[in-house]
């Protein structure tokens, strides 16, 4: 539903003095020193009534229009309507009786004073009246030409009404900022728990297949000193587990160096891989260009994660790791020529490739993997 414009207020933000400089307000407070002194002053101008009751009169009418102008500001500000008019009310009544004690000048700047502030910060439905009523009590005392007082009348209405458009201007643009600096706020939030997601990733990748792989020849240790096996049995399960808490050390030590920006190139870390993996190789195609860290992470943990496959499940087959540069992807496949089923082949339950595939979707790439003509494939699409 549109909001009636005569019935609207001016924005709070639009009331205040924020988003005003310095010199703005030094200004302003110098106006209002002015006005105050005018009315003080119209007290002691007329020499002859400057005594007595009179002189306390005047005095005390220029009390009451600052404490009135004040609450007139305030309540402005909050938004209550018929305080603020009766208060407006007041201050025009205060510009009669100063007419008719005989302080012209003072009646002059209340009524003056009264229509500009009333269109400055009342809503149009409210602030018309009484600034028709402020303007047209000047024109009955003003002794200056008809011609004269109407463009007088014209300038103020118009000055009261600009202030209020500069202020609305001045109260959105307060708006718009406090919006932009929010806005900036949640998007540093965001960044912050997208790079505590990313060091989640890691520990998890890192850690959970380090440990899984640890638990499973500890657990077979265990098992075979319960059965009384042979000591050279236990010796290769316990070096077994050593091995894969180097590896995961090792990872660990690379996926900090991934979280700091310091990642070896991606072709040696996949030459690197197939050399620790016995009949594997490595082919690149495609132009070469640098990766961001979250895609370069994903295919180095998709290639580790199928090659760990790769000896759990069909140890001594050859595997072929392909790594292409597209246009608008990179892409690696990983690919087995099958072998006999390893000792570890009932360990896990395939959920390091769904944690890979839920890492290349986070990225907007997919992951797909399930056996083909000679073995098992894995085919990883990232888009860069």
């Amino acid at each position: 539903m549109t909001e009636n414009p005569w019935l609207r207020w001016p924005s709070r933000e639009a009331l205040t003095r924020e988003g005003r400089s310095p010199v703005r307000n030094a200004l302003g407070r110098v106006v209002r020193l002015l006005l105050i002194g005018i009315m003080v002053w119209s007290a002691f101008e007329n020499n002859s009534r400057a005594h007595g009751w009179v002189l306390v009169a005047g005095v005390g009418l220029a009390l009451v229009a600052v404490g009135a102008a004040k609450g007139f500001f305030a309540l402005t500000f909050a938004h209550r309507l018929w305080p603020s008019l009766l208060l407006l009310t007041l201050l025009l009544g205060v510009a009669v009786v100063a007419e008719v004690l005989g302080f012209g000048t003072s009646a002059l700047v209340l009524w003056c004073g009264c229509a500009v502030v009333g269109l400055q910060r009342l809503p149009l439905g409210a602030a018309l009246p009484f600034a028709s009523v402020a303007l047209s009590a000047f024109a009955v005392v003003n002794e200056d030409m008809w011609l004269t007082t109407a463009a007088t009348l014209g300038a103020l209405a118009l000055v009261g009404y600009t202030l209020r458009l500069d202020a609305e201007a001045r109260g959105n643009a307060s708006r718009l900022l406090a919006q932009e600096r929010a806005a900036r706020a949640a998007e540093a939030e965001s960044a912050a728990l997208t790079e505590r997601a990313r060091i989640a990733r890691e520990i998890h990748d890192v850690l959970a297949h380090s440990l899984s792989a640890q638990l499973v020849h500890l657990e077979a240790a265990r098992l075979l000193i319960e059965r009384g096996a042979d000591r050279q049995q236990i010796l290769e399960r316990v070096v077994a587990a050593r091995g894969m808490a180097r590896d995961g050390l090792d990872e660990t030590r690379q996926a900090l160096s991934a979280l700091r920006g310091e990642l070896t190139p991606l072709e040696d870390f996949l030459a690197d891989l197939a050399r620790a993996t016995d009949g594997a190789r490595v082919t690149v195609a495609g132009e070469r260009r640098p990766l961001s860290v979250e895609a370069s992470q994903t295919v180095r943990r998709v290639a580790q994660e199928a090659l760990t496959n790769v000896r759990k499940h069909a140890p001594g087959a050859k595997v072929s790791l392909r790594l292409e540069y597209g246009p608008r992807e990179v892409a690696l496949d990983v690919r087995d020529s099958g072998g006999s089923p390893g000792e570890l082949a009932g360990a896990g339950g395939g959920y390091g490739l769904l944690g890979m595939r839920e890492r290349a979707e986070l990225l907007g790439g997919s992951l797909e993997a399930g056996p083909d003509e000679e073995g098992f494939a894995v085919r990883l699409r990232v888009p860069v």
